[in-house]
């Protein structure tokens, strides 16, 4: 019998006569979009599960990036990282605001914080830092430097959900935080994405901007752009909300196997859990030492590949290889070594909640020779 395809994710699926019965409600209503019932408790409920004071849920997860930098009215040049999804930086480049690289730590993929301070110039008004793989950022450090020199901090949240730090939510660090709710994380509205903030005023500033501006029937009090998530994937996400924490823990058991799978292999490497944390396990890298393991990381990729089994070169290329950062001052390689070793040396191996042991079986088996 030919193998199976086995996928790099697998999105988490509300049971679909749940979602029904939820989808004839809003038939029923009539109401579809513009801040309806179930919109307004996805909101509450996310908050609470997430133990943050405020959310404000998006269409996707690029538009709060985008909004978080209109509402602190950010310009000038934003300190943020090459080892990330490009998201993270073209919200920055349609702001108008120039990307300035620095290098990242390589025991966590994470922005390094004492490579921020010496990027920082007159035009610097904000740190725009990446939770790799969901790996909290030494967020002390970097709000310490934030304070220092006046700046504000947005986190890219996006492969973050649910992570905790000593029981703190790691979403309430810096001024905002956003999420991604596309179909590829733990937790998924189809697309999606939203904002955390710390107060109700920011709150409402953010609600406005998100819908044209709009803060009354007559009023508009800034260039806002459509960006609300609908009814029906505010029902979807409610649903999911239900399951996302037996899926985490799944996902956990993945991680487990893998470690135990790959803990004596040369030439492969993985990260551990962090002390204190409680992770998500959105994604389980390793990293291929092609001279230890005898095989470069492309090769192994391509085996793999060949063999049915789809990982993911994630980030590869780095953000500051791309035609449109690639000439920046700070995109030099010299100025990125560890962000480009981890690049060039890393497979995030399939992880999703319903990878079975004959999967992990197979994919071991590729990997350990």
């Amino acid at each position: 019998m030919e193998d199976k395809l086995i996928t790099v994710t697998s999105p988490l699926l509300p049971n679909l006569d749940e979602f029904h019965s939820l989808l004839k409600e809003i038939w029923n209503s009539k109401w579809i979009t513009n801040n309806g019932s179930f919109h307004k408790r996805l909101e509450s409920e996310l908050a609470s599960y997430l133990k943050v004071p405020f959310v404000s849920l998006f269409t996707n997860g690029t538009l709060p990036l985008i909004t978080a930098l209109q509402a602190l009215r950010i310009t000038g040049e934003v300190i943020t990282t090459p080892y990330s999804f490009v998201a993270t930086t073209h919200a920055l480049w349609w702001n108008g605001i120039k990307p300035v690289f620095v290098d990242i730590d390589l025991q966590t993929g994470n922005i390094d914080p004492d490579k921020i301070e010496a990027a920082i110039t007159p035009k610097t008004t904000a740190i725009m830092p990446v939770h790799v793989y969901g790996k909290p950022c030494d967020t002390k450090r970097i709000q310490e430097i934030a304070n220092k020199y006046g700046l504000k901090v947005i986190y890219d949240a996006a492969h973050a959900f649910g992570v905790e730090v000593n029981g703190e939510s790691v979403l309430n660090a810096g001024d905002m935080s956003t999420l991604s709710f596309h179909a590829t994380k733990v937790y998924n509205t189809i697309e999606g994405g939203a904002l955390v903030m710390h107060d109700e005023e920011t709150k409402k500033r953010i609600d406005y901007l998100k819908n044209f501006g709009f803060a009354g029937e007559t009023e508009v009090v800034a260039p806002g752009i459509n960006s609300k998530m609908d009814e029906m994937r505010a029902a979807y996400g409610l649903l999911n909300l239900r399951q996302v924490y037996a899926a985490i823990e799944s996902r956990h058991q993945v991680a487990i196997k893998y470690r135990e799978g790959l803990r004596d292999v040369d030439g492969i490497s993985f990260m551990e859990d962090m002390p204190g944390v409680k992770h998500n396990y959105s994604y389980f890298p390793i990293f291929v030492d092609a001279e230890k393991y005898g095989m470069t990381r492309d090769e192994l990729y391509f085996k793999m590949k060949d063999a049915k089994v789809l990982g993911r070169r994630y980030f590869y290329p780095l953000i500051s290889e791309f035609a449109t950062y690639c000439g920046l001052p700070s995109s030099s390689r010299e100025n990125l070594p560890n962000a480009h070793k981890m690049a060039d040396s890393v497979i995030c191996l399939p992880m999703h909640h319903e990878l079975g042991d004959e999967e992990i079986k197979r994919i071991l088996e590729l990997i350990v020779v």
